[in-house]
Parts: structure tokens; C-alpha cells; sequence
């Protein structure tokens, strides 16, 4: 992967500069320390900027990069995984090549097929390409949103990056964060797409394309997760689809081996990153180096679990253990990378293990993520199905109890239990076919968190509602199975908003790392999505099918462990310890004022509960973090601006 940017003049009076474009690479550095470019077109109406983490084409695979006769030009991040049948068919076509690299691919496919080029391509990008006859500029990221985008307007002006720090420089005055993006955050978990934590600063949203042409910009969406009709789905037997599975698992992952760099790969321990080490086994020949990181706390450990999968395999390990102390260190930075407010420490280990990566000699790494949204792995799941039977008798008496069976710590048997059980879970039970149903509990937990927001927040909100959640929906989305609803909603908010974003990319490119997704291939996704539900959730057995394609791979015990969620540690962090001294400036009474996003007295409580060690929950967990996160962005973005732009690869200056 890379950091790209850019500028494009919206008027015929505006003129590009070279210098504005270069100011916004500094801030990329990180994403790209192995080599920088700039491209000026010869009428001054487009600016591309690329930094570069050279893994395929290492001599010859600078960009940006043109096409023949220099009437195309593209600045890219990510990786075209078939590139070298693209390339071959290209070549078929008359298409002449200069280098070697998946990059050059984009803007002869780009020639050849026009605006559906990015059909053709399977892989993870963020794209800015120009076609200098139509003096036409194309913003494209990729299907799942595994890479970011960002843009905005400046006047005659409209500026893209990879991050929005590399936006800073060439903004006039500081960004002000968006008082309907943090609802969203405190509900979703992340903005809704296309917003962002700021006022005015967009993504491209995943699977979407943005045109930039005779001063207008405009926008449509290439790709979407799509579900059958009900009863519409795949034919055959569960040996038979499962053979299929295994098989578009093995390409998938096959294509993101080729680099002309070592590739790793993160072991967790769990079902996902023991499949997908074991299909890099099965058809590689080179050895595998694998990453693991591990925590103090006994029950938030893997290890046991990582050195089963690391004997089974024969595979070299390195891994790192995370403290309570490292992540109150490192939080700071890991706000800065993610830029935006987020409610859980969990990136902040992530960040961590991409540095050991790093250190290890390695720029590229796969990693599990998205088997669990595609294929049914989340107890979340579980719980919407539970809730769905559940809603054709709400009267039931022993319905509501198989919940105990997915959570087996919830304590059923006093009438008070009883009535906490029915009174929280029952939530949108008299509405089982509205659009959120599946997740209006989780919803429901992390919107218990805007009790600390300030008056002048709640103010703001009143006049300026959270973008509704239906409006972005497909239309077929009512007529499809609600289990098909619950994976849309989820790849739709956590996934693309925050694990692919805040706990993916950003702490991997943090240290100069690119990682690759094969669950997220999006042959795989269009074939899970046609599956019967059952298949993913054989009533409460997640990933039923993927198990049984994987089961002649892996321990039974691997197959068979409930899934264990990645998370670490929160307030204890903070707290078990004397805190940093930066969570007490940035939570004292006079911050909390002085930024205006929440009310100090109740924060005030909030943190003399954390202080004495008291026993906090969930949604006190997920609301400090939230408000410490909110806190550190308004102190790196807003009241550091200036600062920020100068030393924008470094947070060191908390």
C-alpha cells in the first residue's frame, strides 16, 4: 500500500500548483517511506501526489504513473491481485506496457474498458486516475472499503488523500468536528458514509466512484452486497458448496501472495487466521513467518490457541505480549492514526503487532478479517435469530432463556434477572421487520454512552440530526432473509467504519505495513451471500459450512472453540496505574469545558469511579474511551492545527 493525494481545479480560473500538491505528502510519509512523485498536467488542472511502499516491480513501479502517450495518469494505493491476467489480455488487446507492476494495469484497463475498468479488477485500492483528453478526473475505492479515500472542497478547488491529515496543509483554517458524526460514532460505532469525524471532509464510500468533470463532481456506486430474494439461493449439497468455498478461499488467498517482497501473516488462534495460515501451507512452498500478539490478562489471551496452530503447521512464530502500560502509551498515537473518535482501546495492540511486522523484516501481511461478516461468525448474529424467534411469540416464557445459551454469563434465574433479560433484549421486539432490528441492542448499549454529552452538543444535535439510517439502504433490502439484513447492516458500520478503518488499515500503515484480506476477495463475499443462511448458522453453530470446509484442515479443537472477540483492555488501562499525564489534562473539568463536547461534572464521576478501581460497565468502558478519543482528536486537529501540519507524521508532541 501507499498514501496518494491530490488536487483538481473545479473552475477554468484555478490553477494547480506543484508546491500545494508536494505540501500534502509529508503527512503520507508513513504509508509510503520507500519513495515519493508528483504529476502536474501541462493545462494546471489536476495535481497527483504518491508515496510509495514498493512491494511489486521494486525498480520500475514508480508512480504516478501514465499510460502510452501520457493521456492517462493514475496515483494508486493498494494491490491489483490479478494483475497478470489482466495484464495478458491487455496485451492481447494492443496495450503496450513499461513496467511490471499491478499499477500500470489501472490505466490500460482504463483504456480498454472505460469506466467499468474497475470492474475487471479484483483487489483493494483507493484510485485517483486522470484522463487528461476529457480532462476527467476518477475517484474509485475499492468494494469492501478495506482502503481509505478522503476529500473535500476548498473553494475552486476539490483535495483528496489517503488520510485527512494530508488535507491540513492546504486548509485555510482548522476542521471542526461534526456534532452529527459523533452521534453517529456513539451509536454505529463510526460515521455513516460518506462522513467523517469532520465537518465538510468525505470519503469515497466503499464499492463507489467518484467523476470530477467540467466542474462538478458527482457519484455512483459500482459494487454492493447483494442478498437472493428469499429461497433464491445457491443449489447443492453442504460437501459440495463447501468444496466450492474452500476452493475460492484457496485463489483468494493464492493471488495475495504474489509480491516480490516476504509475505507473513497475523495467527490469533482463532477459526479465521488458523484457515487462512493453514491455506498458505497448503499452496505455498516458501516459508511462512506468522505474527501473534498476546495480553496480560488470562482472559483476553490466545496463546494457548497460537501455539497449537504454530506446532500443527510447523510455522515460525514471532509475538509480541501487550501490557496495560502500552496502551496507555500509545492510545495518543493510535487516535492520531485513526482520526476519528473511537470508542474501544482494541487498535492500539494492533498498531503494536504491525510494528513488529515492520521490525521483522516485513511489509505485507494477511490477516482474517471480514470471515466473520461474511461467512456468520459473530454472536451478534446469533442474537438477532434468538430475538427473530423470540418476536413470533413475544409472550414466551422459555424463548428469551436460549439467550442464556449464547451468553452463558447472563444471570437467569431471580424474577428481577428475568426482568432485566426481557426489558434489554426485547428491544424492537413488537417491530422484528424494521431495518435495524438485528442490531438495536448493541445500538441501544453504545447510545447509553451520549448521557455525558454536553448541552451544547445535545444542542447542535437538535438542530442538525444524525444522518437516518435507512436512507443508504438498497431497495431490496426489506425482502431479504434477516440474516442477510444483519451481515449488510454489519459490513455496513462496524466493519467498513471501524475494524477495517480505525483497527485496519490505519495501525498497519502506521508502520509502514499493508495487509491483505482474502475473506474480503469479493468472489468470496458474492458467494457467501448467496448461500442459504442456514449454511452460515446452523442454528446456533456459526460459520457452519466454513467449518466443514476447513475441518480436514485444522485441530477439531480449533474447529470447534466458541469464537473468542479480539478486544483488550479499556479503563483498566488507564487506571490500573497512575494514568498519563495527558488523560488527566485532557479530562480535567476545564478541557471538557473549553472543547465543549461533554459535561465535566458527569465525566468528573465517571473518572473518580475509574480512579478507585470500581467495577465499571461495558458502556462505561466504551463511553471514557469515547470521550478521551474525542478529546485527543480535538486536541491534535483542532487546537494544534498548525502544529499538526508541521510534524504531521509524529504525535510525539503530546
Amino acid at each position: 500500500m501507499c498514501g496518494i493525494n491530490g488536487i483538481a481545479a473545479l473552475s477554468m480560473q484555478t490553477n494547480i500548483s506543484e508546491r500545494d500538491v508536494r505540501s500534502m505528502l509529508p503527512p503520507l510519509q508513513h504509508r509510503g517511506p520507500d519513495g515519493h512523485g508528483v504529476y502536474i498536467d501541462p493545462g494546471r488542472r489536476i495535481g497527483l501526489g504518491h508515496t510509495r511502499l514498493s512491494i511489486i516491480d521494486l525498480a520500475g513501479g514508480a508512480q504516478p504513473m501514465h499510460n502510452e502517450d501520457s493521456s492517462v495518469w493514475v496515483t494508486f494505493n493498494g494491490e491489483i491481485f490479478n494483475y497478470l491476467e489482466l495484464r495478458a489480455d491487455l496485451i492481447k488487446h494492443g496495450h503496450c506496457f513499461y513496467t511490471d507492476s499491478d499499477t500500470e494495469v489501472i490505466v490500460h484497463a482504463y483504456e480498454h474498458y472505460g469506466d467499468d475498468f474497475v470492474q475487471q479488477l479484483n483487489g483493494q485500492f483507493a484510485i485517483a486516475l486522470w484522463d487528461e483528453g476529457r480532462r476527467r478526473l476518477l475517484l474509485v475505492r475499492d468494494r469492501a472499503g478495506i482502503l481509505p479515500l478522503f476529500y473535500t472542497r476548498q473553494g475552486e478547488r476539490l483535495l483528496f488523500a489517503s488520510e485527512i491529515k494530508a488535507l491540513l496543509p492546504q486548509l485555510t483554517t482548522a476542521p471542526i468536528i461534526s456534532p452529527a458524526a459523533l452521534d453517529q460514532i456513539f451509536t454505529f460505532w463510526a460515521p455513516r458514509s460518506p462522513n467523517t469525524l469532520f465537518e465538510n471532509i468525505f470519503e469515497v464510500s466503499p464499492g463507489h466512484l467518484l467523476t470530477v468533470e467540467n466542474g462538478c463532481v458527482s457519484e455512483s456506486r459500482y459494487w454492493d452486497w447483494q442478498f437472493p430474494e428469499q429461497g433464491d439461493y445457491l443449489a447443492g449439497s453442504d460437501s459440495e458448496l463447501g468444496e466450492q468455498l474452500y476452493a475460492l478461499l484457496a485463489d483468494a488467498t493464492a493471488i495475495r501472495l504474489r509480491a516480490d517482497v516476504p509475505v507473513g501473516a497475523y495467527l490469533s488462534g482463532g477459526l479465521d487466521s488458523s484457515a487462512l495460515v493453514s491455506l498458505i501451507r497448503h499452496y505455498s512452498a516458501a516459508p511462512l513467518k506468522t505474527f501473534s500478539i498476546g495480553f496480560e490478562q488470562a482472559a483476553l489471551d490466545e496463546s494457548a490457541f497460537q501455539q497449537q496452530m504454530i506446532d500443527h503447521l510447523g510455522v515460525e512464530n514471532s509475538r509480541i505480549c501487550c501490557t496495560n502500560g502500552d496502551i496507555a502509551e500509545h492510545f495518543p498515537a493510535t487516535v492520531f492514526h485513526a482520526e476519528t473518535a473511537i470508542l474501544r482501546t482494541a487498535p492500539t495492540p494492533m498498531r503494536q503487532l504491525s510494528g513488529l511486522v515492520r521490525a521483522s523484516g516485513y511489509k505485507v501481511v494477511l490477516t482474517g478479517e471480514g470471515a466473520d461478516e461474511t461467512l456468520g461468525g459473530y454472536d451478534l448474529f446469533k442474537e438477532a435469530k434468538i430475538r427473530q424467534f423470540w418476536a413470533r411469540q413475544p409472550q414466551s416464557e422459555w424463548r428469551p432463556l436460549l439467550l442464556k445459551a449464547l451468553y452463558p454469563y447472563l444471570e437467569t434465574s431471580g424474577a428481577q434477572s428475568q426482568s432485566y433479560l426481557r426489558n434489554y433484549y426485547s428491544i424492537g421486539l413488537d417491530k422484528p421487520e424494521q431495518p435495524g432490528f438485528s442490531h438495536l441492542t448493541r445500538w441501544f448499549t453504545t447510545a447509553q454512552c451520549k448521557v455525558f454529552f454536553s448541552q451544547a452538543l445535545n444542542a447542535a444535535l437538535r438542530e442538525e440530526a444524525a444522518a437516518g439510517l435507512t436512507g443508504r439502504l438498497p431497495a431490496a433490502f426489506g425482502r431479504w432473509h434477516p440474516s442477510n439484513r444483519a451481515h449488510y447492516l454489519e459490513a455496513k458500520t462496524l466493519m467498513g467504519g471501524y475494524l477495517l478503518c480505525s483497527q485496519g488499515d490505519r495501525m498497519l500503515m502506521a508502520n509502514s505495513v499493508e495487509g491483505r484480506f482474502p475473506f474480503l476477495d469479493h468472489r468470496v463475499i458474492e458467494f457467501a451471500n448467496r448461500l442459504n443462511p442456514r449454511l452460515k448458522m446452523r442454528a446456533l453453530n456459526e460459520k457452519y459450512l466454513f467449518k466443514q470446509a476447513m475441518k480436514k484442515h485444522l485441530p477439531q479443537q480449533i474447529i470447534e472453540r466458541h469464537k473468542q472477540p479480539y478486544c483488550a483492555p479499556d479503563i483498566p488501562a488507564f487506571f490500573s496505574a497512575q494514568p498519563p499525564a495527558y488523560v488527566d489534562d485532557l479530562l480535567s473539568a476545564d478541557k471538557l469545558k473549553r472543547y465543549g463536547y461533554f459535561d465535566a461534572p458527569k465525566v468528573g464521576l465517571l473518572l473518580n469511579k475509574a480512579r478507585r478501581g470500581s467495577s465499571l460497565a461495558y458502556k462505561d468502558n466504551m463511553a471514557l474511551v469515547g470521550v478521551l478519543s474525542t478529546q485527543l482528536c480535538h486536541y491534535f486537529f483542532i487546537e494544534q492545527f498548525s502544529r499538526t501540519i508541521r510534524e504531521a507524521d509524529s504525535p510525539a508532541f503530546y
